[in-house]
């Protein structure tokens, strides 16, 4: 469904319940895999790591999770600029990225974050209640399989459903085309397996706020892939799965635009559940 972003600039102007004039800490390089039993490697030492950015005497805030782009092949942990000043407390994850590991290890990753964040954020005034992952790209489709496939947080004995939103920017939808290499597919073979969230389609789902950029722009039929996830999930019973298509946006340049979206979506969801 194609929408008008004339209003966005009304959406960034009604953000302001997040109050803008808070201090905020930052805290960087803190590792998510806790467990005795997980001897990590120098390699999982250096990529298994988060920054959280969270604001200073504010009990109760939400959080976003955000698992950065790169195709899983590259990019590095951010804060992104557009989540900074919100009020709102916004964790950065790194995980470790293909070649150097292969299918599942990153999703492994995303899974460990989430279930950190869960057993620690109320420690830095977070409501563990009120926790978003977001993510664009390959963070997108990381936001997705943790979110819908209830095996990766079921690890940490977390319920998948105790994410207050998932808001993945242009998201693979079927299995990722990095895993499809890996296994010497080609990227113009869509594939459909356990790793994909279009096997996951299931009515209890967390909210689901699916963002791409314009159809004719992105990448290989991103907006479709989305498209049709969001009709399974309302053939399924879902109530809570919206699409926007980011019109003349490409796939790199959506996510500047997709940024209020996310915050107008932990806004109203926030809200409700106060």
């Amino acid at each position: 469904m194609k929408k008008n972003f004339v209003f966005l600039i009304f959406v960034t102007s009604i953000l302001t319940i997040f109050a803008q004039n808070k201090e905020y800490i930052l805290k960087q390089n803190i590792s998510y895999y806790e467990s005795p039993s997980n001897k990590p490697d120098e390699y999982q030492t250096e990529k298994c790591v988060l920054d959280i950015y969270y604001p200073k005497n504010v009990n109760n805030f939400p959080t976003v999770v955000w698992f950065h782009g790169g195709g899983l092949t590259g990019g590095e942990k951010e804060i992104p600029l557009a989540l900074k000043n919100k009020g709102i407390c916004v964790i950065g994850v790194g995980y470790r990225l293909s070649p150097t590991v292969l299918c599942p290890k990153y999703i492994e990753d995303a899974a460990a974050a989430v279930a950190w964040t869960f057993r620690h954020i109320k420690s830095y005034g977070g409501d563990p209640n009120l926790i978003f992952v977001s993510g664009h790209s390959a963070g997108g489709y990381l936001t997705l399989m943790i979110g819908l496939d209830k095996k990766w947080l079921n690890v940490y004995n977390i319920d998948a459903n105790n994410i207050a939103g998932l808001i993945p920017f242009s998201g693979q939808t079927i299995t990722h085309f990095t895993i499809r290499k890996e296994r010497g597919i080609k990227e113009t073979q869509p594939v459909v397996d356990e790793f994909a969230p279009l096997y996951y389609v299931r009515k209890d789902a967390p909210p689901l706020l699916l963002i791409t950029g314009d159809r004719e722009m992105e990448l290989l039929g991103r907006y479709e892939e989305n498209a049709y996830l969001m009709r399974m999930m309302k053939i399924s019973g879902h109530k809570e799965t919206v699409l926007f298509e980011l019109n003349g946006y490409d796939h790199g340049g959506m996510a500047e635009p997709a940024f209020p979206l996310l915050l107008k979506c932990v806004e109203r969801i926030t809200k409700s559940k106060k």
